[in-house]
Formats: structure tokens, sequence, C-alpha cells
């Protein structure tokens, strides 16, 4: 799972090894911007955190590895990656 940010907005998404998109969200998509006040703030990125994983489910993959793009791991990066496990996806 990738966490790239861009500016005020978040985005997370699971690849699989031949570049097909298994799961994605991101803080500007229309069916995730309804369930959010702010688009880059922790409460996104626990919404975000478990669409991930929910898309990521459906797709067949269970288990991912965790890319926080150079990001410390705390704030918004660890609530994102805390609500995809309580979801069920495996670090």
């Amino acid at each position: 799972m990738r966490v790239p940010f861009a500016g005020a907005h978040l985005r997370a998404g699971d690849r699989r090894p031949l570049g097909q998109d298994a799961g994605s969200a991101s803080s500007v998509d229309g069916e995730t911007k309804k369930n959010l006040k702010g688009g880059g703030n922790i409460a996104a990125a626990k919404v975000i955190g478990k669409i991930v994983a929910e898309r990521a489910k459906a797709a067949g993959l269970t288990k991912v590895v965790f890319d926080r793009g150079g990001y410390k791991y705390h704030g918004r990066v660890k609530a994102l990656a805390d609500a995809a496990r309580e979801a069920g996806l495996q670090f």
C-alpha cells in the first residue's frame, strides 16, 4: 500500500506486482468525499484507510507492504495504517 500526500489531500492505493490497481481511495473521490469534513486530517486518513482495505479485500488482497513514502510513521500515516489493519489488511 502506497500513501502519497498532495497538500491538503490524502491518497492511498494497493498495486499488484504487474501494476494493476487492486484498490485505492482519495480524499477527492466522490464516494469518499461524502464521508469527510476535511481532506487532509487524521479523521480523513482513518476513512481512507478503511475504504482502501475494503477495496483491496474485494480484489483478493489480504497482505500488503506498507510504503509510507518517506513520511514519518505518526499522525495521518499512522491513522491510515491503523484503520487499514482494523479493516482486515495485514502489513
